[in-house]
């Protein structure tokens, strides 16, 4: 079933803020602060953050997570019309992983420099051979989003 993607940026600050308390619930288990949460027709379908470390699981990046989530709520491994807000740029995997869930658009909070494929080392959503094209925005709530990895980081630092 196709689905008509409505565009509601005055939502889109909303759902990051969202995002980024589900990226401090991570933090809070000593993940990094990664948080994600998929939006379909206005409402929370999927949430999820980072947990590799605590599902001893490489691929539980928040993205994926919150993906498997909203798959199992709808009952459906397709998500037409869905936004996907997520802290950070998203990384290969889970970008190859939009992709396949059909999901319309993502947002994105800060930019990752040395792994982000959505926009910082390259536009793999831009990509011919990809057959969805996804939507894609950067740089909502960038401030709060980066400042949560960098403390962590740096908390990770200091001496014990």
């Amino acid at each position: 079933m196709a689905r008509n993607l409505i565009i509601d940026r005055s939502q889109d600050r909303h759902f990051m803020a969202e995002a980024l308390a589900l990226a401090e619930a991570g933090a809070a288990l000593g993940e990094v602060p990664v948080g994600a949460l998929l939006v379909q027709d206005g409402e929370v379908i999927g949430r999820g953050f980072n947990c590799p470390i605590s599902t001893h699981d490489p691929s539980a990046h928040a993205e994926m997570v919150a993906i498997r989530d909203a798959a199992k709520a709808i009952g459906n491994y397709r998500l037409p019309g869905s936004t996907l807000y997520v802290t950070l740029e998203p990384c290969s995997m889970c970008a190859g992983l939009i992709v396949h869930a059909r999901i319309a658009r993502v947002v994105f909070g800060a930019s990752e420099p040395k792994a982000g494929v959505a926009h910082s080392r390259g536009e793999f959503f831009a990509q011919g051979f990809l057959n969805h094209r996804v939507l894609v925005e950067g740089g909502v709530l960038a401030d709060e989003c980066s400042k949560a990895l960098s403390a962590f980081f740096k908390a990770r630092r200091q001496p014990q």
